[in-house]
């Protein structure tokens, strides 16, 4: 059972990385969560909480193993961490994947903290890149991408264009930016290597204009939170609450869904449940069911749930067996929500 189930997920479907002729994984796998704990300069805590590295490491070559080819991290996870344990896992298998990573918050990786503060510049930038390939135990990156949501426009186009070179040099692919403003990702896409945005996107935080965007731009939308920090796969439920450490216990204001005492929002979860019959159909489980509706939203939709467990790894693969949603189901979905929004 288990090798039918290994050889159908190896054969699952592809996608094109924007415009830049990358073939990857329709799903791919999000690294925060394996960088482990770290926090900001006044504790507030960054990371997912403890995580074991020797299961970390299993369930990155168990998803290889199952066919996921594409890797989303950033240098800042676990302040290095992460890409470490991605570098490490991969090992000779590195050009076997696509590896995406990001750049820009700055961290000091012997305290494992956030220093609270963001470099633009050109220069940061190479160095960035420089300290990432060595981590990563690569010499180029697939994708690199501007980890500054928020930055300044005329910055970020030099930032652009210092990318462009990145590429001349053979140091990355392809770049993007990490931004939920379709109008700073438009201006990332004026250069010809840019292939994606990473945006938010999930059952209870949709994005149109931004998929809108990326449609007309030929970009790859690589989703980050796809399952909304969790609460879209069924485990905050019944009061649990995240573990001391983890980023969702002491939740700060960009991070919706959580209460300051760490536990769920009450409404939230009633939005999960209005629609969980629907996600939960066929028989896909809740996590796959709010995959399933990406891929139904958008065929350039590229989803990067996070894990820290073999298990999570194949839950979330398993969710290709399944596929998209249906027009209808992706319709029901959409009338269900609209209903609780208009109940407010």
């Amino acid at each position: 059972m288990e090798t039918t189930r290994t050889t159908r997920t190896a054969h699952m479907a592809r996608r094109t990385l924007g415009r830049s002729g990358i073939e990857v994984s329709a799903l791919g796998l999000g690294c925060w969560a394996i960088g482990g704990e770290w926090s900001g300069p006044d504790g507030q805590p960054y990371g997912w909480g403890a995580v074991d590295d020797e299961e970390s490491v299993r369930a990155i070559r168990r998803a290889v193993d199952l066919g996921v080819t594409f890797f989303d991290t950033a240098d800042n996870y676990g302040t290095g961490h992460s890409e470490r344990i991605l570098g490490r896992a991969l090992g000779a298998r590195r050009d076997d994947v696509v590896i995406a990573t990001k750049w820009g918050n700055l961290f000091d990786e012997e305290t494992r903290t956030a220093v609270g503060r963001a470099d633009d510049s050109v220069a940061y930038a190479r160095r960035a890149l420089t300290a990432s390939l060595k981590r990563l135990g690569t010499d180029h990156v697939d994708l690199y991408q501007l980890h500054i949501g928020d930055a300044d426009p005329e910055r970020a186009a030099q930032l652009r264009d210092a990318c462009e070179e990145f590429v001349r040099e053979g140091l990355i692919r392809a770049y993007g930016w990490s931004t939920d403003d379709p109008d700073r990702a438009a201006l990332f896409a004026e250069g010809p290597h840019c292939a994606a945005v990473q945006h938010r996107c999930n059952v209870l935080q949709d994005a149109p204009g931004m998929l809108a965007l990326c449609a007309e731009l030929g970009l790859a939308s690589v989703l980050r939170s796809p399952l909304a920090m969790g609460l879209l796969t069924g485990k905050f439920g019944g009061g649990r609450v995240p573990r001391a450490g983890d980023i969702r216990s002491a939740p700060p204001a960009w991070l919706p869904g959580f209460g300051t005492g760490g536990g769920a929002d009450p409404e939230w979860l009633g939005r999960v449940d209005a629609v969980r019959s629907v996600l939960t159909s066929g028989g896909r489980s809740l996590a796959q069911g709010a995959l399933a509706w990406l891929w139904a939203r958008s065929p350039l939709a590229v989803p990067v749930p996070g894990f820290r467990t073999v298990a999570q790894v194949e839950e979330n693969v398993g969710a290709l067996e399944y596929g998209a949603l249906t027009e209808g189901e992706l319709g029901e979905v959409e009338r269900i929500l609209g209903e609780t929004r208009g109940a407010r």
